[in-house]
């Protein structure tokens, strides 16, 4: 167990804390979590890496944290009013899609390589400043409008880029010569 894994894992914690913040409309609350969470990720990042301790369970623990949070404040805001419905069941849909293809290649005994594509970091970005955004218009009672707006727009653009991106680098990865349907056959 490495210190960037237990950064992870306190992400994960920090989850439902931070949606029970969203509910009881203790929005600066739900904004600092979700920042020093943010935070968190770069920090266990960047200890795995200049301390050379990433590991297995890194690879998928702190992706799983970052999904877990983001899909948490999404649908929080959603249901709170604060986001479109619409986009939150975009970014929802759009991890439900990616973690189902990666499963899915592995039962069938084709396991794709866990390695983000760069819309998708993109993607990511995007839906942490959304997110920050709505979280701080709510948490101090400031309206940005337009800039708000944009980033809606530019989050469920890069949302369904990276959705096709993974579904088609999916759709490669099973049709290659040796996939599970040329060993299965």
């Amino acid at each position: 167990m490495t210190i960037p894994n237990l950064i992870s894992i306190a992400r994960l914690f920090a989850v439902p804390v931070m949606i029970w913040a969203l509910i009881d409309g203790r929005f600066g609350l739900a904004f600092v979590i979700f920042v020093v969470a943010g935070i968190s990720d770069a920090v266990d990042g960047a200890i795995a890496r200049h301390f050379d301790q990433q590991s297995t369970l890194g690879l998928y623990l702190d992706p799983i944290a970052d999904k877990a949070l983001l899909a948490a404040v999404f649908i929080s805001l959603g249901v709170l009013g604060r986001l479109p419905d619409w986009l939150a069941i975009a970014v929802v849909s759009r991890d439900v899609l990616i973690v189902s293809a990666f499963l899915l290649s592995y039962v069938m005994g084709w396991p794709m390589e866990v390695r983000p594509l760069f819309v998708s970091k993109a993607t990511t970005a995007a839906q942490i400043v959304l997110a920050a955004t709505v979280l701080g218009e709510a948490a101090f009672g400031i309206d940005l409008g337009l800039v708000t707006d944009i980033l809606l727009v530019v989050t469920l653009i890069l949302t369904v880029a990276s959705a096709v991106a993974y579904l088609l680098d999916w759709l490669r990865h099973m049709a290659s010569p040796g996939g599970p349907e040329r060993r299965n056959g």
